[in-house]
């Protein structure tokens, strides 16, 4: 902003801003004290609706560079040739916790990245996991209400979050992911990003492919202690916030390796585990990583209310050459993600600056709402018009799927290997010993808060069925910690 008197907010020079106006000196306030007025109205609603789920965040501007040729597998325009560079805003956060919650919490972290693409921003919305908790959107909102505070209670309760833990052995996989060294990250540049979902690749020729999304942190895997989250959590709340921040401000610019895993779509239906189940990963040893980018950040936001708080994101943004499976849990994403940010940012938020497109320009016929800026000006606001408006391509962005059957409430098809447990016990028997005895202590610190035998019991079965040592070590420590 430049220099110059003080104003109102509508431009009007302001002569005192130390004192509210009084009828007579003690006396008391006017209503003629438009600044007083207009000061405390603002500030009454600085504050938008958080989000319901990863409210708490930080972000960067960076820059995304091709590093391999993909063009057999995609016609996405930003992936076109190695070498090309394209604008980037990636927001990280914390999943259960509210706006002032700390960052050093045993929880997953959001991942999201915005490209800003000549084709329109691509949104790549992830986590620092490559599996979740369910793999059906309806249960969503009974999962996140076991996360959140107690309508009883007003606080996080064990029993609710390991009741619709051990009833949901789905769970299992993404839960040893969680109580894991990397449920806890040291910092924000220090873990890896995943897409977590199948998403589906389509090159010029119209062939398909599913892919799956992985970030790997160029700064190495750092993780931290319980009891040394624990205590930077209570001594700095902001500690991965201000590590990303003053990392920045240091010129030590972080990056991430993009990696993919590319499936032909021919191979998808008989393969031993469903590929659109998010529960599950796609073993390395079947699809191998594939480097194909670099993603560097490099420049802090300058407003943290207007880049990252009204920052959105939603897995629904594709651009030609990308498009989604038919993963549950993704297809719920598609709707409830643009929706939530209609609620809580509005109908225009899609055009602040750090969310419009950055590479090209939005061309619609959408009008009016609440901080409408008047950017169509007289332009017709319908199509098809002959008065020169935008119109259809008659390209889709993505291939269709076919499907086949009758409408209904679907569980998601089972393949030859897939169960709830067979990859939490590969995990759990793939992490070195020292990884075993913190996850086993994590897990019974947090089972043994719960007031119920049968849900205690019930939660450890889902382990033992993973692989029977884990349930039992399990089942030996949360005994001792509750005597």
């Amino acid at each position: 902003m430049g220099q110059g008197p003080l104003t109102t907010e509508a431009g009007a020079p302001v002569a005192d801003n130390q004192n509210s106006e009084t009828a007579g000196v003690g006396g008391p306030g006017l209503v003629q004290d438009q600044l007083l007025h207009e000061k405390l109205a603002h500030f009454n609603r600085e504050r938008i609706p958080e989000r319901v789920v990863h409210a708490r965040g930080a972000g960067a501007y960076g820059t995304f560079t091709v590093t391999a040729d993909v063009t057999r597998y995609t016609r996405a325009a930003f992936l076109s040739e190695v070498g090309k560079q394209t604008e980037t805003f990636l927001r990280f956060s914390t999943v259960a916790g509210s706006l002032g919650s700390a960052d050093a919490v045993r929880d997953l972290r959001g991942f999201a990245v915005k490209f800003y693409t000549e084709d329109g921003n691509y949104d790549l919305v992830g986590n620092n996991t490559p599996v979740f908790f369910i793999k059906d959107a309806i249960k969503f909102p009974d999962f996140i209400h076991t996360q959140k505070r107690d309508p009883y209670t007003g606080s996080r309760e064990a029993d609710n979050v390991w009741d619709f833990w051990s009833l949901s052995p789905e769970s299992t996989h993404q839960v040893t992911w969680l109580f894991g060294d990397r449920g806890i990250p040291a910092s924000y540049r220090h873990m890896d990003g995943f897409g977590t979902h199948a998403f589906q690749w389509n090159n010029e020729a119209g062939e398909v492919f599913w892919v799956k999304y992985r970030f790997k942190t160029d700064q190495g895997i750092r993780c931290l202690t319980q009891a040394d989250a624990d205590r930077l959590a209570g001594a700095d709340p902001d500690s991965h916030q201000r590590d990303l921040r003053e990392a920045l401000e240091r010129g030590e610019y972080p990056a991430w390796t993009l990696c993919v895993q590319i499936m032909p779509a021919a191979e998808a239906p008989d393969y031993r585990f469903n590929p659109f189940d998010v529960t599950k990963v796609w073993p390395h040893a079947d699809y191998p990583l594939i480097e194909i980018g670099r993603l560097e950040l490099n420049r802090n936001p300058d407003n943290i209310f207007a880049e990252v708080e009204q920052s959105i994101f939603t897995p629904a943004h594709f651009v030609p050459g990308i498009g989604p499976s038919p993963d549950k849990m993704l297809q719920g994403r598609l709707f409830a993600y643009g929706d939530a940010h209609r609620y809580r940012a509005g109908i225009n938020a899609d055009n602040l600056p750090v969310n419009r497109p950055h590479a090209t320009e939005a061309r619609t016929h959408s009008r009016d709402g609440l901080l409408y800026d008047g950017r169509h000006r007289g332009a017709k606001n319908y199509e098809p018009n002959s008065f020169g408006g935008p119109s259809q391509t008659d390209r889709p962005l993505w291939q269709p799927t076919t499907v086949s059957g009758t409408t209904g409430r679907h569980e998601a098809p089972s393949h030859g290997d897939d169960d709830d447990f067979v990859q939490a016990g590969n995990l759990y028997r793939l992490i070195s010993d020292g990884e075993k005895d913190r996850l086993i202590q994590n897990l019974a610190g947090s089972i043994s808060q719960v007031s119920r035998d049968d849900i205690i019991e019930r939660a450890i079965n889902n382990f033992r069925q993973a692989d029977g040592t884990f349930g039992e070590r399990l089942e030996a420590a949360v005994k001792a910690l509750r005597g």
